[in-house]
């Protein structure tokens, strides 16, 4: 205990010490004795969605006549505060407590309670009051789900509308511009760098279109089904005056849950969400892995583009550069490709009336959304916008590529073709020199038949 004062709190359990200027109380203080884990507390995002909800349970609570209106202003006025973020160090319990989240929940009540108390010079209730008509088994999961939205709606998906439109500025700006394909890592047919980057440009067009899917699903809120469904102690209006409330407050259209049994017992709206941005995840470290690929060398790899210089890349060889942003965003995809494995075991453990793991179903899902959008941000910005193309070592690789040969095989049969390719790899020959030889094809429709231009005309359905 050191040389910190305390004071003395008394819940159903007994009597504790809690820090003198602490604005919690016992249960919280309970909580912070028994999970000394990881010293990982919880989100930003989801303290401010906790205030929000709290928030929107007062107000509801004071328009059906259950809360007295004085208490209920100095709850909001208090909720205002925690939506702010003036009492974030207020909120100290690891994320691995209790798996109904019922410490946190406490946590915000005790909190909130102080302060409004403090606000209205009378007493408020931590439990009557601030958690007037609700349960932690309903409120963590509305958390959840209100958290997550919030952080896509402002966050992940301007993040990938910013990508999108960078990709699309490029795409257009290399249009014109051939480049040997790959296949296996292996030379193949031409495309233009245009149509390689519209590719990058269309995952992630798709991500943004199957999250907003699956946020149709995270809008349903679980408020309002209490302990274990039914509603127990609130009013049967409360839930969809919270999703009411919400809504006006956040501009996004939230609504009370259908089935508040499936709300409570399930994580599977989290678990699609997670899914959906695993895979957003496997998309940026495609892009990513393409892009440092692309820019390797400078003398001994592909060479094709430069990405901008951000840092020195190495403590003992001067002058070295790396693709750090391209790194930095493949390791962000790895984290939530480990997320998704911890959200979706979660997800199992709801037994019966309620999951049991909805605190690190928060943890991992708000992580993964914030470092995803900021990682897109990051590519879009300082990756993406500022490359530029190495015109003449594309150039040099494309007018040496024999699988160009490929364009005659309508004309002279696979066979030929692959003698054709052979000999020309073999020599370091451009493919229409040896084909002038080998076929009695003329120069001039040769020229035509392997224009590397000619041979990029499709993959986008018009």
């Amino acid at each position: 205990m050191g040389s910190e004062k305390y004071r003395k709190e008394i819940d159903s359990m007994g009597e504790l010490k809690v820090p003198i200027d602490a604005l919690w109380g016992a249960q919280t203080q309970r909580a912070v004795n028994n999970f000394p884990i990881s010293g990982i507390t919880i989100p930003r995002q989801f303290i401010a969605a906790l205030g929000l909800i709290k928030w929107a349970a007062a107000s509801a609570n004071s328009d059906l006549g259950l809360l007295p209106k004085n208490k209920a202003n100095a709850i909001c006025d208090a909720c205002e505060m925690i939506i702010l973020g003036d009492h974030d160090e207020q909120f100290p319990i690891d994320i691995f407590q209790t798996g109904s989240g019922t410490s946190s929940n406490m946590n915000a009540n005790e909190v909130i309670a102080k302060l409004a108390s403090s606000i209205l010079g009378d007493s408020i209730h931590p439990n009557d009051d601030v958690n007037m008509s609700q349960s932690s088994n309903d409120v963590i999961p509305t958390c959840i789900h209100l958290s997550a939205a919030i952080s896509l709606h402002h966050g992940l998906l301007p993040a990938l509308d910013n990508l999108g439109k960078e990709l699309e500025l490029k795409s257009i700006e290399f249009k014109d511009t051939v480049k040997t394909g790959r296949t296996h890592l292996m030379d193949a047919m031409p495309v233009t760098l245009g149509q390689e980057i519209n590719g990058w440009r269309s995952q992630v067009m798709h991500a943004h279109d199957r999250i907003n899917d699956s946020m149709s699903r995270l809008l349903h809120l679980a408020q309002g089904g209490t302990a274990v469904g039914t509603g127990i102690n609130a009013h049967p209006d409360f839930g969809s005056k919270v999703a009411i409330l919400l809504s006006e407050r956040t501009n996004i259209s939230f609504s009370s849950s259908e089935t508040l049994f499936e709300s409570l017992a399930t994580q599977d709206a989290a678990v699609e969400m997670s899914g959906q941005l695993k895979t957003l995840a496997v998309s940026m470290i495609k892009i990513s892995n393409d892009l440092r690929w692309m820019n390797s060398g400078p003398l001994a790899g592909l060479g094709e583009i430069k990405l901008p210089e951000l840092q020195p890349g190495s403590s003992i060889m001067p002058g070295k550069v790396n693709p750090v942003i391209p790194e930095a965003v493949a390791m962000v995809g790895a984290q939530v490709i480990g997320n998704d494995s911890t959200i979706t075991v979660a997800g199992q453990s709801g037994n019966f009336q309620l999951n049991v793991m909805l605190p690190v179903v928060a943890y991992n899902l708000l992580q993964s959304i914030e470092i995803l959008a900021n990682a897109v941000n990051v590519l879009a910005d300082k990756a993406i916008k500022g490359f530029t193309v190495n015109h003449e070592n594309i150039k040099d690789a494309l007018d040496r590529n024999p699988i160009l040969v490929t364009a005659l095989n309508g004309v002279i049969g696979y066979e030929l073709g692959a003698k054709i390719a052979k000999s020309a790899y073999k020599d370091g020959r451009p493919v229409k020199d040896v084909a002038v030889e080998m076929t009695d094809l003329s120069e001039t429709e040769l020229t035509r038949l392997l224009d590397p231009k000619n041979l990029t005309d499709g993959g986008i359905k018009k």
